[in-house]
């Protein structure tokens, strides 16, 4: 997969040929962190989407809908964890703005 001019499966070759040990480490935690467990594999997947459309990483939206879709994520869950990721970054920005009229009066102090 190609995003932003980055031929990612070269560039993920590269970062294991480089760093090995760690490349292998972040693989076997990856894994771990989404084997079934208390919450189910697609459960574990739709919570990855959600987080990817807040972090904002194009990569991780196209891995995360093929790996929910495959683990019997519908379209109908997919569309309405990318409304909850849209009501956190909203309600983020919302917080934020308090943050911003507080350093607003500490600027004028």
């Amino acid at each position: 997969m190609v995003f932003h001019g980055v031929d990612t499966k070269k560039q993920f070759k590269r970062m294991r040929e480089l760093v090995p040990e760690a490349y292998r480490s972040f693989l076997d935690f990856d894994s771990k962190a989404f084997a079934a467990g208390a919450l189910p594999q697609k459960t574990k997947e739709l919570v990855a989407l959600g987080i990817a459309h807040i972090t904002q990483c194009p990569w991780c939206i196209e891995a995360h809908v093929g790996r929910a879709a495959k683990a019997g994520a519908t379209e109908q869950e997919i569309g309405e964890v990318i409304f909850v990721a849209m009501a956190m970054a909203a309600g983020a920005a919302w917080s934020h703005g308090g943050l911003a009229l507080q350093c607003l009066e500490e600027h004028k102090a």
